[in-house]
Formats: structure tokens, sequence, C-alpha cells
């Protein structure tokens, strides 16, 4: 489709919104006449006397709805009000043209709860409930998930302290990539990552002492862990062990509230892996089938069977975790809402304490959307999540943390759910930025927290593991910024 702007530089958000509605296809945006196609939206920004003339025009397989309004306001205000009616005509148009509604109105944030926390505090419950539904367009089952969401959030990020911070652990490989995957992640039946491995691994414990030293010297307190990945299983239970090992050593554990390993995959979980993890006070794994349908885990490139991901959870069950997670993904290749509802179906028979419920998200770099295999629509997914949800609350589940990605299928939302007390406190650690997270291995940002403001610092790693070899010192010396960070 094509994406006409005048007058403005509203496009970002005029994209994310049309993508809403035509998630399989590939958004041109044109600034001026040249090119056609059969799905067009017109967006015009024109200045007026005390504010702009916005006009939106939208037409597909030659129907077409247009709207204009008027935006009247002082000049420190008047782009983002602008933008916002700007967003608000293409919904009206564009829903009207489709048939869609979409739950989330414009809103297209990566947190919704993080923006209802705020609101919340700056204007109260109601008026916060109000402008989610009046102004951004949200439908009141979404807005109320975010006030609870946002609840439950606010509960968790009470715990964390000005000295606080959590410790991330890269493991960016996988037995082989699912279709859907945009991490950078390798193949473990690449003879090239199977080279890189044990070296990899090497420079991880060295960065983990590096990265604990300054920790002990800067006197910060360690909240969580979270090992993730690729898929951390991957890895045998010797090198899991190591892994573990620098960890104990180098950092002061005794304050930890949170210790996450997300094993990934079924067809990688062993007794010698869990027996490992206990060992060394691993209390919250994930195991993640993303799916209980045998069709779309050959679909998606998973060599595991349906009956795998039972037995690896019911192996791990008798090693006496405190939590596990169990992943599944709306909107797969080929997945119909009863297939969907099936897997919901089968993870509550689990009863594990974690169940997360992702929305697919078409990544450029993903197989899938290189492939321009087919998904499933927003009206699809949106009835996959309202099935979840009740099936979930029904089941004794409660949603306590959120999190939204570009190009997710109909806008829709990722979210954690889990029985009383048994929240994954890094999760929310880690999206609502409450306090630092030092991050470690290939591919890993550490984000540094400034305490009691929104600042933010980022330090990169390098993303793939031959670079993260390769240019370890250079690491190394960035390591750096965290003393810079807090002593300035």
């Amino acid at each position: 489709m094509i994406l006409r702007i005048f007058g403005h530089d509203f496009h970002y958000e005029c994209e994310n919104l049309c993508r809403v509605y035509f998630p399989n296809e590939k958004i041109n945006i044109v600034y001026g006449d040249d090119g056609e196609d059969s799905k067009t939206v017109v967006t015009r920004c024109s200045p007026i006397s005390g504010g702009n003339l916005i006009e939106v025009e939208a037409g597909i397989d030659g129907k077409s709805r247009s709207f204009k309004a008027r935006v009247l306001a002082p000049e420190e205000e008047l782009r983002d009000k602008s933008e916002l009616k700007t967003a608000q005509l293409i919904y009206a148009a564009l829903s009207e043209l489709t048939g869609y509604t979409p739950p989330w109105g414009v809103l297209t944030g990566v947190r919704p709860s993080k923006l209802m926390i705020r609101l919340t505090e700056s204007m109260g419950e109601q008026a916060a409930y109000d402008y989610f539904t009046k102004d951004l367009l949200v439908s009141g089952e979404k807005a109320r998930l975010a006030q609870t969401v946002a609840a439950a959030e606010k509960e968790i990020i009470s715990l964390s302290r000005s000295d606080s911070f959590s410790l991330y652990v890269s493991i960016p490989f996988c037995p082989t990539r699912c279709s859907y995957c945009s991490f950078v992640s390798h193949s473990i039946t690449n003879s090239n990552a199977k080279k890189l491995l044990p070296e990899y691994l090497k420079k991880l414990a060295e960065e983990i002492e590096i990265t604990g030293n300054i920790a002990s010297q800067l006197g910060l307190r360690l909240e969580s862990i979270y090992f993730g990945g690729g898929t951390p299983g991957v890895l045998n239970a010797e090198q899991l062990d190591s892994l573990l090992c620098a960890v104990d050593k180098s950092f002061d554990l005794s304050q930890t509230r949170e210790y996450t390993v997300e094993i990934g995959r079924p067809d990688t979980v062993t007794p010698e892996k869990l027996s490992a993890l206990r060992l060394h006070g691993v209390g919250r794994i994930s195991i993640n089938p993303q799916t209980f349908n045998r069709k779309t885990l050959e679909a998606i490139g998973r060599n595991h069977s349906v009956e795998q991901a039972v037995e690896a959870y019911r192996l791990a069950e008798t090693y006496g975790f405190d939590s596990i997670n169990t992943d599944l993904i709306a909107g797969l290749p080929g997945e119909t809402v009863e297939d969907f509802c099936k897997s919901i179906d089968a993870a509550l028979e689990l009863s594990p304490e974690n169940i997360t419920v992702h929305t697919l998200a078409l990544k450029r770099s993903s197989e899938l959307n290189a492939s321009g295999a087919g998904v499933s629509g927003g009206k699809a997914a949106a009835e996959m999540l309202e099935y979840a949800s009740s099936a979930l609350t029904g089941g004794g589940y409660s949603p306590y943390y959120m999190y939204r990605q570009s190009k997710c299928v109909g806008n829709l939302e990722n979210v954690g759910w889990c029985k009383s007390g048994k929240e994954c406190l890094y999760n929310v650690f880690m999206m609502e930025e409450c306090h630092t997270v030092l991050a470690v291995g290939a591919g890993a940002v550490t984000k540094l927290c400034e305490p009691g403001t929104t600042n933010v610092e980022r330090i990169f790693n390098y993303k793939y593991p031959y670079e993260y070899i390769s240019g370890f010192d250079k690491i190394t010396e960035r390591k750096n910024g965290i003393k810079r960070f807090y002593l300035s």
C-alpha cells in the first residue's frame, strides 16, 4: 500500500497505524503524488489561523473514506495534538473500510502499562482511563488490562532501590532458527557456530567477572538474574555449570530475589541440566513450546513434538523449581483461532506458575517475513487473545506484565500471566526501566537507569558472537561507562 504525506513529519506513527490494518503488506511512504496502489492513505496537515487543518483520505479497492478536522492549540502543543488527530482520522477511515476496529486504538507504544502508571500518577485513575478510551481510542477491555497490569507492576517496581540492579546473560545460540525469529541467534547445527561456542563461553565468563567486579566496587545490590537468548538450553550441563559458577564467584547473590534461566526449547531439557540449575539456586525456568499444534511446530521450523513439550515440563516439575513459565504465540502461520485455543487449554492442563502469551511480530529480518507467508490477521489474533484472557483468568492466573513490539499482528500485546505471588520480577524491572540492568554477552545491551529520573543510558555489546570474541577488548573498555555513570 501507499501512504502519502503532505505537510507534516508524522510518518512514523502513520506507518505503524496503517500496518495494524495491513500486517502482510509493504507500506511505501511517498511525499507527493508518485505511484499508484489499490490501497492508499493520504494525510495532509495545513496551517490555519491558530492551528492546523488535518485531512485524511483512505482508499481500498475502489472504496474511499475521507475526514478532516481543525486542531487549535498553543504553539508548544500544536505538533503533538496534530499528530494525535491525524492518527484518529486514519483510525476512523481504515476501521470503516476494513471492518476491523483495533482494540488498542491509535496507541502504538511499546509500554502501555508504563503510560498508564504515569497518567494515573499525574491525573488520577478515572482520568487516565478516560484518556486511553476517549483520546487514544483504546477499548474499555484493553484500558482495564493496562490498569490491572500497571497496578501489579507498581508493586514490583516498589521493590527496587536506588542501588538495585539486575543481570542479563545472553546465549545467542539455538538448536535451529525459527521462521518468525529476528534475534541475533546462531543455529548450533552450523559448523561455524559450533566452533565459536567454546571461545564465546570463555569470553562470556570473563565479562561476567569484569562486570561483577564493577558492581562490587560501586556497592550495587543484585535483585534478579536472567539467562536469555537464543536458547540457553542449547548448552550442555557442563557448560551451564561453568557459567553458573562464574556468576556465583563474581556476584554477591545474598540479596538476589529471583534467578531465571530461559531453557527455551523443550527438546533441550535434560535431567543433567535441570540438576545443574537447581544446584546453583536457579528458582525460575522457562520452557517454551510456542504452540501445542504439531503442524504449526513443523511450519515454524521446530524439531520437537507436542509430546516432548509435555514430557519436558513434567520432568522439570520434579526438580522443585519455584516457578516454571511456558510461552505461547498467537497469530502463527497456518493457525486458526481454534488451534490457538487448544494450545491455551493444553498449557492450562500443565498448570505452570507462569504462562506468557505473545502476539506474533512480523520482524523484517525473520524468514517468515522474507518469505511473504500469510499469518493471522488482526481480527483472528484479537479473538485468540480474548480467549486466552478469559481462559487464563478462569484458571486462576492474573496479568502482571505487558509490552508490545513493532509490527505486532493487529497492534496487539504480549502479556505475562501468573498464579498469585509468582510474578517474574526481572521482566518488570527490565521493561519498566526502574533500575539498571547490567548485560553481558553478544547482542546484550546494558541499561543504566538514574534513580528518581527517566534518564537511561545504554552500553551496547557487539551483536554477533564472532564480533564479540574479536572485539572483546573494546567491550571491556565500554564497561568503564558503568563507573562513569554512577560516579558522576
